[in-house]
């Protein structure tokens, strides 16, 4: 794809990208060198807790982190937890405040209701069902992931395929949860509202975002601060991936938007 060759021009050392659909692939760059994935790695913890939740383990509604909270609330970035640190903010459901101090605590409580350490729950529940034969977690469960290229197109193939969770647990997941909460967005400022599903960010109408204009408020993904995205339109049916090796700035403020809206009008035929 033309679009991709984008990725050849960003200001970063290696990168790898990838465009996929329910049935292609299309990427650039080593597809199997491992990137650091920041909070990249919490759609992967969510993943995993809802394959929990399926397996009956854990349930969307059950207290967990502070008082008056539970999984959903953990996963929507609604417990009222602060950022890094356990520190309750609000009281859950008031206010969206990103946390990843609140997926730790989500992956402590799978532990003790699996009595698996979650680095293992994780393999064994996404990691090794998918193929994920590089994807780790090697410390925060909110933003220590790594894996390469090659993985995270056969978690964007599960994503718009799902395979390891029923159709309806995918819809709620990727579906906002906790409607109309304000919030910050790390390195975008400001939303009114910002919306999330579990453990997904939801584009809606956001502006300014890391997704491209012509993303409809539909696609769903994340970001991480290591200069990595991926992101899912379910109403095109296209995923899309991009790794690097540069931390998120103002050259991915420009860059990524742009990419993503190239490879949406190159599947799309429309350029």
């Amino acid at each position: 794809m033309r679009s991709l060759q984008q990725v050849q021009h960003w200001p970063v050392r290696n990168a790898a990208a990838a465009v996929v659909t329910a049935d292609s692939v299309d990427s650039i760059g080593d597809t199997e060198r491992v990137f650091a994935l920041a909070s990249v790695t919490k759609p992967l913890v969510a993943y995993a807790t809802l394959v929990a939740v399926e397996e009956g383990a854990v349930e969307l509604d059950q207290p967990a982190g502070p008082p008056g909270s539970t999984v959903r609330h953990l996963l929507a970035h609604t417990s009222g937890v602060a950022f890094a640190t356990p520190e309750i903010l609000a009281e859950p459901g008031a206010r969206r405040i990103y946390s990843s101090a609140g997926f730790e605590l989500l992956a402590d409580f799978l532990t003790e209701q699996t009595g698996i350490e979650f680095p293992q729950y994780l393999r064994e529940a996404v990691f090794e069902p998918l193929g994920m034969t590089s994807a780790t977690l090697h410390g925060s469960a909110g933003h220590a992931g790594s894996a390469s290229l090659a993985d995270l197109t056969l978690f964007a193939q599960e994503l718009l395929t799902p395979q390891l969770i029923s159709e309806q647990t995918s819809t709620e997941a990727t579906s906002v949860q906790f409607p109309d909460r304000n919030g910050i967005l790390p390195g975008y400022g400001s939303q009114r509202p910002n919306d999330w599903g579990l453990g997904f960010e939801i584009r809606d109408g956001k502006t300014p975002h890391w997704t491209g204009t012509a993303n409809s408020a539909r696609t769903y993904g994340h970001f991480g601060q290591s200069g990595t995205f991926l992101w899912v339109d379910p109403e095109i049916g296209v995923a899309t991936i991009a790794l690097s090796d540069e931390n998120f700035g103002d050259w991915a403020r420009t860059a990524w938007p742009k990419f993503s809206d190239s490879v949406i009008a190159e599947t799309h035929n429309t350029q």
